[in-house]
């Protein structure tokens, strides 16, 4: 009788510890997948000026269900792509993440840097160069990077987008995988980074042709022509025309287009898009995210490319960008569905924001009596380059004005012992004098510059002093540093291109809103604090308290 009561005793000894790890482990768990959706070039209005022809399953839902951050800045220049992927994910600025722009001058030794070049990959997926990228050149972690490390890399990550920045950044350094597409081949591909070969459902996706499928049928209006109050005529004169195309009047006619433009034509229609969003959910199947075997939270990072591509060719007003938002309402609201069945609804989180939003095209502006116009920055530095060389004796001084920064020659300088410090000052004495030009600050004394707080500290947080310009110029609200009259860009510091839009809805999730200032270096905390994982190590930003549940 004893002996047995011992034995019990005993077995209940062994069997707490297990339990007791089982039920600490259930306690900490999260939602089975967070999904990222950057919308690339969604300025903060789109939300709300297109938002009586939504549909109820798609931008609508993620405002009735989720949680909205209604003032939410950017808070660095230059507003580009490629800073606005990397901040959204590492909390952080360029002076501390280090991508400074979609490309860079690298100040030790005057080389031009593409924000993910890496020659020491290879492409997988193709037999082209558009594979030799990895997230080597960005400087901190990631907030997918740090679900990896809290999981003991158990946590499935990875990153899907056109564009190769917009997938590789992102997904960080630990990812398992980041696909984007080539123009070349028309296939989805990566690089050696990641993988020495494709997996097989990648190949059958790709063997679907399914660009040649969206564009055989041509881009028509989803509505009628005559429906699309909030824009301008169609084929007016501040859009840009398709390469071999005489107008750019609808429909496009992307049947013959693919013809002369290849596969990636698709990325300038809203069928990119389409196609991105058809890539995730395979990804989602094949790759099991969201359904972990270690009970570890997934990561799905989407970039959706195409609302660039057409933003830049046709500009703010056009018919074709309220239509690429009416058709991508509709994806959203079918991606959603998919997450519910899949995942099920409650089990997952997804965000949705941009990287950076847009401007009107200035001549559109100017004909509406508004002060617009183009500052160029090539002139400039030839200009420049002539006054430096009669005054110090040395052509060439600046070899780059590219990210409306000032990039000087520094070996040139050093080896010729030139006066640094007079060569800056003037530059900017010329700079400051020219039409278009608000501000122009040395780069050492940006913090005490005669400059507006709010424009001087984004000036701060985007400088990176080993791949910045040492000079920063301002331009006046609606002055583009172009010469291009047709289409619209963006990467000042003005609401147009630094508002964008912040949602979340799904597991830990409030419903409600926010009307505080929020930053896009907020993202990653917010994630971590939902998580109760680490913030990445670069980060400045803080969580969004208000919509944790």
């Amino acid at each position: 009788m004893s002996t047995r009561f011992l034995l019990i005793t005993f077995a209940s000894l062994i069997i707490i510890p297990f339990s007791v790890q089982s039920q600490k482990h259930k306690t900490t768990q999260g939602p089975k997948l967070i999904v990222g959706i950057v919308v690339d070039q969604m300025r903060w209005d789109y939300l709300y000026r297109f938002n009586n022809r939504y549909g109820e399953k798609g931008f609508k839902r993620l405002l009735n269900e989720g949680f909205t951050c209604e003032n939410t800045y950017i808070n660095y220049v230059p507003t580009v792509t490629a800073i606005g992927h990397s901040s959204i994910y590492t909390g952080s600025v360029p002076a501390i993440h280090g991508i400074t722009g979609n490309s860079f001058i690298m100040q030790q030794n005057g080389k031009n840097m593409y924000c993910t070049e890496d020659n020491t990959v290879i492409t997988v997926g193709s037999t082209g160069n558009a594979g030799k990228m990895s997230p080597q050149n960005l400087l901190s972690s990631t907030i997918t990077d740090e679900l990896k490390l809290s999981s003991n890399f158990q946590s499935k990550v990875i990153g899907i987008a056109l564009k190769d920045r917009g997938a590789i950044l992102p997904a960080g350094h630990f990812a398992d995988a980041a696909y984007w597409f080539d123009d070349e081949s028309g296939n989805w591909i990566t690089s050696s980074y990641y993988m020495d070969k494709l997996p097989e459902w990648i190949i059958k996706f790709n063997k679907k042709n399914l660009t040649a499928h969206y564009l055989k049928d041509n881009w028509h209006t989803l509505y009628k022509l005559n429906t699309y109050s909030q824009s301008l005529t169609d084929s007016n004169t501040y859009e840009g025309k398709y390469k071999g195309s005489q107008s750019a009047a609808f429909p496009v006619m992307t049947s013959e287009l693919i013809k002369t433009i290849g596969p990636g034509l698709i990325r300038s229609t809203p069928f990119g898009n389409t196609l991105t969003l058809d890539l995730a959910k395979e990804a989602m199947i094949n790759e099991k995210l969201g359904k972990n075997i270690f009970g570890e939270t997934d990561f799905l990072a989407i970039s959706l490319s195409s609302t660039d591509y057409i933003g830049h060719q046709f500009a703010v007003n056009s018919i074709k960008v309220e239509d690429a938002y009416l058709r991508l309402d509709q994806d959203l609201g079918n991606f959603f569905q998919f997450l519910d069945q899949r995942i099920g609804k409650g089990n997952y989180t997804v965000f949705l924001t941009s990287d950076h939003g847009a401007a009107h095209n200035p001549k559109f502006f100017s004909d509406q009596k508004g002060n617009s116009g183009f500052f160029n920055s090539g002139i400039a530095q030839d200009s420049l380059n002539q006054i430096l060389f009669q005054k110090f004796g040395e052509n060439k001084l600046i070899f780059s004005m590219t990210n409306s920064q000032v990039h000087l020659d520094n070996r040139l300088i050093n080896q010729k012992q030139l006066d640094e410090l007079a060569i800056r000052k003037t530059i900017i004495g010329y700079l400051k004098n020219q039409d278009g030009v608000a501000f122009v600050t040395d780069m050492e004394n940006a913090a005490d510059a005669a400059i507006p707080e709010l424009i001087r500290e984004r000036i701060v947080n985007g400088y990176n002093y080993k791949r910045s310009g040492i000079i920063q110029i301002i331009l006046e609200p609606q002055i583009f540093n172009s010469t291009r009259e047709t289409g619209t860009s963006h990467s000042a510091w003005n609401p147009y291109d630094s508002r964008i839009p912040l949602l979340w809805m799904g597991w830990g999730v409030k419903h409600g809103k926010t009307h505080r200032p929020v930053h896009i270096t907020d993202v990653a905390p917010t994630i971590a604090a939902l998580l109760q994982i680490q913030e990445p190590n670069g980060n400045i930003g803080k969580p969004v308290e208000e919509l944790i549940n």
